[in-house]
């Protein structure tokens, strides 16, 4: 860092570089993925449940963003080896080490605190997202290719968040928010990991992606997920969460997004550029907010 680096910060920057600490794009998904879990876990609509969402919103961003903190201060040297991460905050030494830490740790307490009014089995379950993400998936990254697997899993709790908030309980219709959030993050990320697989593999990260040189793996595992996540996609509609009328969005949305996987598949061996996995990885960006959206609007009404 140059002797004159601190005095170039200013305020307004370094606020910015507080929020790209929350890794934003995540942390947004997940405070809205929770927020329509709260809304399909209503039954009988109450004055009392209007506070709980913008609580449930401000917890969510705040311990979701802390993790995103975390994982940042955990990951700075190995972000700094990746052409997709060396301008973020830490390793592009905009905030220093030190206060990333402390910023991930005081918001993530403020948002547990936040969401323990709520109840607190809310808090509990945002709570077991951040230490999941944190002590498991960000260490076995550099260790074993199961970790996407593990990682889905902190990544899908936001669903089960919103859920307690309404319920303070649990069912058998959140967990079906919870496995479509779980599939849909594999060939999300698998897509991420095959353009950026270069990057990975030069800072030392075991993923499927970074060991999978041709790439065939990787397209079987993106294909039988996308194709268990287009029945998944429909559970809502036979758990009575959603009508009937859900069914065709969903079947169309899900059959969608798995024509991206198997393009991915076919063109693999011979495209150098990524455009397929790229185009997979923004076919992926366009199916959370529709099905969601679709689950809204065809809510089973009491």
């Amino acid at each position: 860092m140059s002797a004159d680096r601190p005095a170039e910060r200013t305020l307004s920057k370094f606020l910015c570089d507080l929020w790209l600490l929350m890794k934003p794009e995540l942390t947004l998904l997940s405070v809205f993925t929770s927020l329509c879990s709260a809304y399909l876990a209503i039954d009988v609509p109450s004055d009392s449940q209007l506070i709980v969402f913008p609580l449930l919103a401000i917890g969510t961003l705040l311990i979701g963003g802390g993790s995103g903190a975390l994982n940042q201060y955990l990951e700075r040297e190995f972000d700094a080896m990746m052409k997709r991460t060396e301008k973020r905050p830490v390793p592009d030494e905009r905030v220093s080490p030190n206060e990333a830490l402390i910023f991930g740790m005081v918001v993530s307490l403020i948002g547990a605190f936040v969401l323990f009014f709520i109840n607190g089995l809310t808090a509990f379950l945002a709570i077991s997202t951040l230490v999941t993400y944190i002590f498991l998936y960000t260490p076995l990254k550099r260790i074993t290719t199961l970790s996407t697997i593990i990682g889905a899993i902190p990544g899908a709790l936001p669903t089960l968040i919103g859920w307690a908030a309404i319920q303070n309980s649990l069912s058998y219709q959140s967990l079906t928010l919870f496995a479509i959030l779980f599939y849909w993050q594999m060939p999300h990320f698998y897509s991420i990991g095959w353009l950026y697989r270069n990057d990975y593999t030069k800072a030392g990260f075991r993923l499927l992606t970074s060991l999978d040189n041709k790439g065939l793996k990787v397209a079987r595992h993106i294909v039988v997920n996308q194709s268990i996540l287009v029945l998944v996609g429909l559970s809502p509609a036979m758990v009575g969460l959603v009508t009937m009328e859900y069914i065709p969005v969903a079947l169309t949305v899900g059959i969608v997004f798995l024509y991206f996987g198997v393009r991915f598949t076919l063109t693999i061996r011979k495209e150098a550029s990524g455009a397929s996995a790229r185009a997979l990885f923004f076919s992926s960006l366009f199916y959370l907010p529709i099905i969601f959206s679709a689950m809204i609007i065809y809510k089973v009404n009491p």
